[in-house]
């Protein structure tokens, strides 16, 4: 499982090639189709599709002479496994967060409310 999230991540780390996943994201498309959706020349598409099918994100078959790509997303559940545990430390630090600041404007407040008060004394 690590490996392939290596491979996961690797992959993901490209610009192009995760404009590819979020062109599959639509639908299948055959391999001239993604590599016309791209600045960059075909063989680099080709090289960009091998390595997300080594990571197994796209899955290909053919249909006549055309080699038709889909998304697979299984392997990026194991990265939002990952992810998760990032999520929940930032979710418990923001809510430290808010209720920190949540207290100092109450006690900014209080004293707001307080100042002219204790000025007259």
């Amino acid at each position: 499982m690590r490996r392939s999230r290596e491979a996961t991540f690797h992959a993901l780390a490209d610009p192009t090639r995760r404009g590819v996943l979020d062109l599959l994201r639509r639908g299948s498309r055959p391999a001239g189709e993604i590599a016309s959706a791209f600045p960059v020349s075909r063989p680099a598409i080709s090289k960009h599709l091998r390595l997300l099918r080594d990571a197994r994100l796209v899955r290909e078959h053919r249909e006549g002479r055309h080699r038709v790509y889909h998304l697979n997303p299984e392997p990026l559940r194991d990265v939002d496994t990952w992810i998760e545990q990032y999520r929940v430390f930032w979710a418990a630090n923001l809510n430290s967060l808010k209720s920190f600041v949540e207290a100092e404007h109450a006690k900014e407040m209080q004293a707001a409310v307080e100042g002219p008060k204790s000025r007259k004394k």
